[in-house]
C-alpha cells in the first residue's frame, strides 16, 4: 500500500483569512489566530515582526502593536479540513482525516491514473494552494508514517516498509506525541526523536506511557494493522468563507467565491456528477440572505466555468448591504461521464475519431492481428462461445451466431477458479448469496471437453456480483468463472 499525507500546518489561520486576496492586505496589516493566550499560527508579515507561536498573545502585541488578534475556531478549522478531504476524494475513495490538521489518501489504485507519486503530490499541493490552503506532502508504506512525515516537514517518498526505521528515527518526539505531560517526560529521561523512544524498553513504556503510545509507534512502523474510517462525502455540497472585513462591492466577492468553486469541482469529480444550478448565498449584518443563482444548459463541473459565470452575475449587482460571509450550495448533483479524449497526441480536435480511421491507424501501429472485434460462436461452453472476428464497424447481427443465452459477466476468468464450500454454502471473500439460476450447461461430449454445470449468478459480501457453478458429476464442487462489471 501507498499513502501520501497532506498536513496543513497553517489550517487556524488559513481557515479564517482564505477569503482575502493578498497574504497581507493593507486594511489588515496582520493577523494571528490565539488560543489559550498563546499565538498558533501567524502570517509572514506578522513573524517579519519577531512574532512566533506560541508566544503570549501580549508579547506579540509588544512585537506588532497592529496585530490583528482573532479567536480560534475549531469549527471552523474541522470543516476547512473536512472540505479538502471532499475535494481530495477525486484521486481515491480512501481519505482518512486525522484531526486537527492532517489528511491521509491510500493512492496505490491511483498512481497510474495520474502519472505516479511524484505526480500526484504535484496535483495535491497545487489544488490544496487553489483553494487557499498551505499545504505539506509525503508519501510513505503507512499512514501514520506518512502523516508523521509531513507533519516535520520532511517532503519524502519511502516506498518500501524496510526504509521506513531510518526516516522515522530522525523526526523529533513532539510528532509522534502529542501529549504535553507525555512529551515532557519523555525528554526528562532523554528521549528527543522518535528513534530514541523506539531503543526505550517496549515493558517500561507501557507501564509507565500506556499500550496505545506503543501501538501508535509499531503503526507507523507497519508492524501492526492500522483499520482507519474513510470520509465519506454528503450528498449535497455546502461550504462557506468568513470575510475577514465587510464587502461593499460585489465583484469584489470573485476571488472567495473561485477557492469555494475549486473545492466543489473536487467534490464534484469524486462523484463523478456535475451540476446544472449552483447558488452563491451573501450573509449580511442586519439585511436578508443575497441569494446569487447561477444556472448552466448543461452539467458541468468545472470551476473556471463557474467562475465566468460568477463574474457575469456579480458584476451586473448590486449590493442591499455589506457581506460578512459567503457560502456556496450545490444541491442537485446529476451523474456526469468524462469528455472522451483523443487517442493521439496529433490529434487536437478533442472529438471522437471515426471509428474506421481509428482501426487502420491501430492496426498500422499495432499490427492487423493485434486488432479484431469478437463475435459470438456457436457453443455454449463459455469458453467457446466466442471468436474473433472483423472490428464492428459496419457488421450486422449477421455475423454474431448462436441462440438466445443468459446473462453473461463482463470478465470471464481464463480458467474456471475453485471457491471453498462452508455448510453448504459457496465462499468467496466470505458467504455468497445465489440471486439467479440454476441455469444448467451440458455440452462438449463429441470432442473430449465435456462439462456439466449449474450457473448461478450470486452476491458477494461486498455487493458485488460474480458468476459461479457448481460441476455435476463426480467432480462436484464450486467454481467462479466470471465477474460482472
Amino acid at each position: 500500500m501507498q499513502w501520501i499525507s497532506l498536513y496543513l500546518p497553517n489550517l487556524p489561520l488559513e481557515a479564517l483569512t482564505r477569503s482575502l486576496a493578498t497574504p497581507e492586505p493593507q486594511a489588515i496589516a496582520e493577523h494571528s489566530v490565539a488560543s489559550h493566550q498563546r499565538v498558533v499560527a501567524c502570517d509572514r508579515k506578522a513573524r517579519s515582526r519577531g512574532v512566533r507561536p506560541g508566544i503570549a498573545v501580549s508579547a506579540a502585541r509588544a512585537l506588532a502593536h497592529d496585530l490583528v488578534v482573532r479567536p480560534r475556531d475549531p469549527a471552523e478549522e474541522t470543516e476547512a479540513l473536512l472540505g479538502v478531504a471532499g475535494w481530495a476524494a477525486q484521486f481515491t475513495p480512501s481519505v482518512s482525516h486525522e484531526p486537527p490538521d492532517t489528511l491521509v489518501l491510500e493512492v496505490s489504485g491511483s498512481l497510474k491514473l495520474f502519472g505516479g507519486v511524484d505526480r500526484m503530490r504535484a496535483v495535491l499541493l497545487e489544488g490544496c494552494a487553489r483553494m487557499g490552503f498551505t499545504a505539506l506532502a509525503a508519501c510513505a508504506p503507512t499512514a501514520r508514517s506518512a502523516a508523521w512525515l509531513a507533519r516535520a516537514g520532511a517532503e519524502r517518498c519511502i516506498e518500501h516498509v524496510e526504509g521506513l526505521g531510518a526516516a522515522l528515527a530522525a523526526l523529533p518526539l513532539r510528532i509522534a506525541v502529542r501529549a504535553a505531560d507525555t512529551l515532557e517526560a519523555l525528554h526528562a529521561i532523554g528521549a528527543r526523536t522518535v528513534g530514541d523512544l523506539a531503543a526505550l524498553p517496549r515493558d517500561g513504556l507501557a507501564r509507565r506511557f500506556g499500550q496505545a503510545l506503543l501501538d501508535d509507534l509499531d503503526r507507523a512502523h507497519g508492524r501492526r494493522a492500522d483499520p482507519r474510517a474513510f470520509y465519506v462525502p454528503p450528498a449535497k455540497f455546502h461550504a462557506h468563507l468568513e470575510l475577514p472585513a465587510e464587502v461593499t462591492q460585489a465583484d469584489s466577492l470573485l476571488f472567495a467565491a473561485r477557492r469555494l468553486f475549486v473545492q466543489l469541482e473536487g467534490f464534484l469529480a469524486a462523484r463523478a456528477g456535475g451540476v446544472r444550478r449552483l447558488e452563491l448565498r451573501l450573509f449580511h449584518r442586519e439585511e436578508a440572505v443575497t441569494v446569487v443563482p447561477i444556472g448552466l444548459v448543461a452539467p458541468s463541473r468545472a470551476a473556471s466555468h463557474f467562475t465566468l459565470l460568477a463574474r457575469e452575475r456579480l458584476g451586473t449587482m448590486a449590493l442591499a448591504a455589506p457581506v460578512r460571509t459567503l457560502a456556496l450550495a450545490a444541491d442537485d448533483i446529476v451523474p456526469l461521464t468524462g469528455a472522451p479524449l483523443a487517442l493521439f497526441a496529433d490529434d487536437a480536435s478533442g472529438r471522437p475519431e471515426d471509428w474506421q480511421k481509428l482501426v487502420e491507424r491501430l492496426r498500422a501501429r499495432l499490427g492487423t492481428a493485434s486488432v479484431h472485434g469478437v463475435c459470438g460462436a456457436a457453443e455454449h461452453r463459455p469458453e467457446y462461445a466466442s471468436r474473433a472476428c472483423e472490428p464492428p464497424l459496419a457488421r450486422g447481427k449477421e455475423n454474431g451466431e448462436g441462440g438466445a443465452i443468459g446473462l453473461r459477466p463482463f470478465w470471464l476468468l481464463a480458467a474456471p477458479r475453485p471457491i471453498a464450500e462452508v455448510g453448504a454454502v459457496p465462499h468467496h471473500g466470505g458467504p455468497l448469496k445465489l440471486l439467479a439460476g440454476p441455469e444448467r450447461i451440458e455440452s462438449g461430449w463429441w470432442d473430449g471437453g465435456e462439462v456439466a454445470r449449474d450457473y448461478f449468478i450470486a452476491q458477494t459480501p461486498e455487493h458485488g456480483l460474480v458468476w459461479i457453478y457448481r460441476a455435476r458429476g463426480a467432480a462436484g464442487g464450486w467454481f467462479l468463472h466470471g465477474l460482472f462489471a
